[in-house]
């Protein structure tokens, strides 16, 4: 019984030391896999073997704080390596044979893969934070390069018999044959539609429920960029707007307003000090028509996270969400763009692969979503995932209705 008594009272003696054998035998290992060397995503130069970058770690990784924290209490840590994505950045470019609101891709993206060491904290057994501390790449990223038009008429496009077409001109006259001196059967306003019967060089033989005619190619359009929403392709109004907001909302909705009023929105606020997002409202807008997700969402964990574009991040590295900052080093964790187009296009499609929507739907590039953080597509249930901080739901919101006011 003595002896059995003396097995118990060692055994937590022996756990410490197997817990700290192993976690040691594993940072050998990791040690080993990075030839020697442990690196981080870090705002440094990249240092290359071969076909492979690393990338030199500023925050050592303190193992015996690690192991301490673990026999401590319900709270745990754990340092593990696995394979993932690198998301690819988007260049926009701007068009001017293009009609506004038009986006047209030129080279599709491409993820690449890495290898990261990521330490995840628990609480309770729940997951409640992981940061990338480390990680070598396997395969870079391919950059997606886009070209948006920013010509004078508003997303022409040449259609086909049986298309439906909108008029993008304030009026049109529908005449009795294909020239400009036939007689004028009447006339259809801006975002009025017809189908095409008949397409002849510069016309468009439509017909309404009431009437048949032509029209000039240039006034219609197959499809209205501008006008795009949920239900169709008219214009909400402020009142629409309003009463489709509310905490609970699907944020994989495109909000509906126009690239117009994205842009009204987002400018002459004094609030935006540095004219960040006065200069860039139309990627929120653009974010929206490629990737489904609502844009004065997105915008508003951008004014948020920034303060209105004010941060040292935001400002330095053209970062407006802190994307890629680590708690242990905030500043050398933040990823750098070349401008804020691109961390607008990134984190649109982070929170759409990996927040809103559930494993295996399928999304924008015709693959499907990780769903690694979902756990609902409203604010609530990102906020459980994205961030520590309990009220940044009600944060973000505030700024979702103050957007909204402005219109």
């Amino acid at each position: 019984m003595k002896k059995h008594d003396k097995t118990l009272n060692t055994y937590p003696k022996r756990l410490y030391i197997g817990m700290t054998f192993c976690l040691c035998f594993f940072f050998m290992l990791v040690t080993l896999f990075f030839t020697g060397n442990i690196f981080a995503m870090a705002d440094e130069n990249p240092v290359e073997f071969g076909e492979v970058v690393y990338y030199k770690n500023q925050n050592p990784i303190d193992l015996q704080a690690i192991i301490e924290r673990n026999i401590s209490g319900s709270r745990k840590e754990e340092m593990i390596v696995e394979e993932v994505d690198m998301e690819y950045t988007t260049r926009y470019k701007n068009n001017h044979e293009l009609p506004t609101g038009v986006v047209q891709v030129l080279q599709e993206g491409r993820v690449g893969r890495k290898n990261a060491i990521v330490i995840k904290k628990y609480v309770e057994e729940e997951l409640i934070s992981e940061e990338q501390v480390a990680e070598n790449i396997i395969t870079s990223p391919v950059e997606r390069i886009v070209e948006i038009g920013t010509g004078s008429r508003f997303g022409y496009y040449e259609a086909k018999e049986g298309d439906k077409v909108y008029v993008v001109a304030m009026s049109v006259a529908v005449r009795l044959a294909p020239n400009e001196n036939a007689e004028k059967i009447c006339t259809l306003n801006k975002d009025d539609f017809a189908q095409v019967l008949q397409v002849e060089e510069d016309w468009y033989f439509i017909s309404t429920v009431e009437i048949k005619g032509y029209v000039p190619k240039n006034c219609v359009t197959t499809k209205n960029p501008n006008r795009t929403n949920l239900e169709g392709n008219a214009q909400y109004t402020k009142q629409q707007l309003l009463e489709s907001l509310s905490f609970e909302m699907d944020l994989r909705k495109p909000s509906g307003l126009t690239l117009e009023q994205f842009k009204q929105v987002l400018s002459q606020d004094g609030k935006d000090k540095n004219g960040i997002f006065m200069g860039n409202a139309e990627y929120f807008y653009y974010i929206e028509q490629q990737y489904k997700i609502n844009g004065i969402f997105v915008a508003s964990v951008a004014i948020h996270e920034s303060g209105w574009g004010t941060s040292a991040i935001a400002n330095q590295k053209r970062n407006l969400f802190g994307y890629g900052a680590i708690d242990s080093n905030p500043y050398g964790g933040a990823y750098r763009f070349d401008s804020y187009a691109e961390g607008i296009d990134l984190v649109a499609r982070v929170f759409v692969k990996y927040y809103l929507n559930p494993p295996g739907t399928v999304i924008y590039d015709g693959n499907t979503t990780s769903g690694k953080f979902y756990s609902g597509s409203d604010l609530a249930s990102i906020n459980r995932r994205y961030a520590s901080d309990k009220n940044w739901a009600n944060a973000v919101y505030k700024w979702m209705q103050y957007l909204y006011q402005r219109l």
